[in-house]
């Protein structure tokens, strides 16, 4: 029995520099659709904004500096894949279904560990400067 070639999307990414200048742009265009669409982005991105601030602003070292902007840059990252999955979710069908409340339930259930994963970072670091 032979075997076939698994189907490849037409949208496939091209190789090479083009792949990288291709996935510059829509990563370019992923910020443009989360900032107009996704309300909850805009508030998490003026969240890491006024956050990163405060970080480079505050006597600690610099490490934990980075520390404190990642966690809240990761809130970001795990937003944009949340909004992925629910857009996903609505492509499919608008229709309620269990398994859909599911998949965005869980997506919500990431962004909130985030939170509380840069909550954590956050007072440790306060904590340990000021207080211990």
């Amino acid at each position: 029995m032979e075997q076939q070639e698994p189907a490849v999307s037409q949208f496939k990414s091209k190789s090479g520099f083009a792949r990288i200048f291709s996935a510059l742009f829509y990563s370019i265009d992923g910020f443009k659709a989360a900032w107009k669409n996704e309300h909850a982005f805009r508030q998490e991105l003026l969240l890491v904004v006024i956050g990163a601030v405060i970080a480079l602003l505050l006597p600690v070292s610099s490490f934990e500096k980075l520390m404190m902007i990642a966690v809240l840059v990761l809130i970001l990252v795990v937003e944009l894949i949340n909004s992925a999955i629910e857009a996903v979710v609505d492509r499919v069908s608008l229709e309620r279904n269990p398994l859909s409340k599911n998949a965005k339930d869980f997506g919500s259930a990431a962004v909130l560990l985030t939170l509380l994963i840069a909550l954590a970072t956050w007072g440790v670091v306060l904590f340990n400067r000021f207080y211990y």
